[in-house]
């Protein structure tokens, strides 16, 4: 069966296009990644970060990229057991445990349960808490009103949930992280 020129250069094209994708994901830059899309080739013996290995989300709850210290798992997984309560003003500041959280109390009670934090801190403090700068797992942005977290490649916040929700919940999309100072844990 003979193709016109339009399906042949069609085709074409859409061999090119997939083999452009292909071959060019591996060279693509971590700020090309989407947030939680997943790991991505490395070069053997590189170590796997959130920049070349995201965390999912599936249905709210974050899944670990397999090459994730243990302690990245912690954390995931304290973040999952509270990404359900409600917002609660002062939440989780008297005690780890409570019925709904605010920024501070959720990003505490996440460090706290990976060992990361002793004792409850708000917003403000938590600009002072880890190391400056990003990390390369796990980022806490602070200000003296507004802390979130960005933990694999997904963003753990209060802000933006989806309508009729409220409290800490993962996000894949991206916050503006200029008003924030960025902190981390010194190994990750």
């Amino acid at each position: 069966m003979r193709r016109s020129k339009f399906e042949k250069g069609g085709l074409l094209a859409a061999l090119l296009f997939v083999s452009t994708l292909l071959y060019a994901a591996p060279c693509a830059k971590a700020e090309s990644v989407p947030w939680g899309a997943g790991c991505m080739p490395v070069a053997e013996g590189a170590g796997r970060t959130a920049a070349n290995c995201g965390a999912s989300l599936v249905e709210g709850e974050a899944i670990p990229p397999p090459g994730a210290p243990p302690i990245v798992k912690q954390v995931i997984a304290a973040a999952n057991q509270i990404r359900h309560r409600p917002y609660v003003w002062g939440g989780g500041h008297l005690s780890w445990s409570s019925r709904g959280y605010d920024c501070s109390g959720a990003v505490g009670y996440v460090l706290h349960a990976a060992g990361l934090l002793d004792v409850p801190m708000v917003s403000g403090q938590l600009e002072s808490w880890g190391e400056p700068g990003p990390g390369r797992w796990i980022t806490v942005y602070a200000n003296a009103e507004h802390v979130f977290m960005v933990v694999a490649g997904l963003r753990f916040d209060t802000r933006d949930d989806p309508p009729g929700a409220s409290g800490p919940r993962w996000h894949r999309a991206w916050a503006d992280p200029s008003k924030f100072v960025a902190r981390h844990e010194a190994a990750l």
